[in-house]
């Protein structure tokens, strides 16, 4: 029996769409070339296959040039990382924003610089909220 597509990006899947988001289209053999090389290497079958799972997933689609196939992200990198916490954050933390906050800084804490940045955000998304709203 097949295994189960992972609904979110395996390691593979994210190593090979950071290479379509930083250099855009390309083919399976441009995009090999451009892997970092620090990190455990692909074969091109490994590449092939796998960019093939990320167009069923809907993650990347191809056109022809010549007899190859150029492959291209049709997902942001922001949309997929939004996605990717929205997953997480349904599975370890019961929908719950709030609870991976906390877990987030009760884990690393939290310098004085960040925490204030994390205000100015908050206060921000208060006033759109509340400009949104009509309350102000």
């Amino acid at each position: 029996m097949p295994r189960k597509t992972s609904e979110t990006l395996t390691e593979a899947e994210l190593r090979i769409m950071q290479v379509l988001w930083q250099k855009g289209p390309g083919t399976v053999q441009q995009v090999l070339d451009a892997l970092p090389v620090e990190q455990s290497p692909l074969a091109y079958n490994t590449v092939l296959t796998t960019i093939r799972i990320l167009e069923r997933k809907g993650y990347v689609e191809h056109s022809k040039d010549g007899r190859a196939h150029v492959y291209i992200p049709l997902v942001a990198q922001e949309e997929a990382s939004r996605s990717e916490i929205r997953h997480l954050v349904s599975r370890f933390f019961r929908n719950s924003h709030e609870d991976l906050v906390l877990n987030i800084l009760e884990d690393r804490g939290i310098a004085p610089q960040e925490l204030d940045r994390l205000r100015r955000m908050l206060e921000e998304a208060d006033q759109k909220a509340a400009e949104g709203s009509g309350l102000r």
